[in-house]
């Protein structure tokens, strides 16, 4: 069973940056596309930005594009999120996710993280 653990969320002023992180155990690493959700208050979980198995290819949504970057350390089991330029309006929980294979539009989660909470104050 895959166990995804996120960490490095928190309290950070517009403009600021965070990094969180998430690691990966129970399956091999390599063989799972990755990407990253969030889920603000009141509001629906929304894919934020995703990445191959071997690294190569991201994808991100709109509203994060040039302000994030997500990155994947195969030899260490761990997946990032680099955010900078914060808005308020990117305060959420953060999951971590896994899709088994090939990682399309990331439409067929296999495994969810818990989550990590980053808010944004103005």
């Amino acid at each position: 069973q895959v166990q995804l653990v996120e960490s490095g969320g928190g309290l950070v002023q517009a403009g600021g940056s965070l990094r969180p992180s998430c690691v990966f155990s129970g399956r091999t690493f390599t063989t799972y596309a990755m990407a990253w959700f969030r889920q603000a208050p009141g509001k629906e979980r929304e894919f934020v930005a995703g990445i191959t198995r071997g690294g190569g290819t991201t994808t991100y949504a709109d509203s994060v594009k040039g302000r994030f970057t997500i990155s994947r350390d195969n030899a260490k089991n761990t997946m990032y999120l680099q955010m900078n330029s914060l808005k308020p309006e990117d305060t959420a929980v953060y999951y971590c996710a896994a899709k088994y294979g090939v990682a399309g539009a990331f439409k067929d989660i296999d495994y969810w993280g818990k989550g990590t909470l980053v808010t944004v104050s103005s």
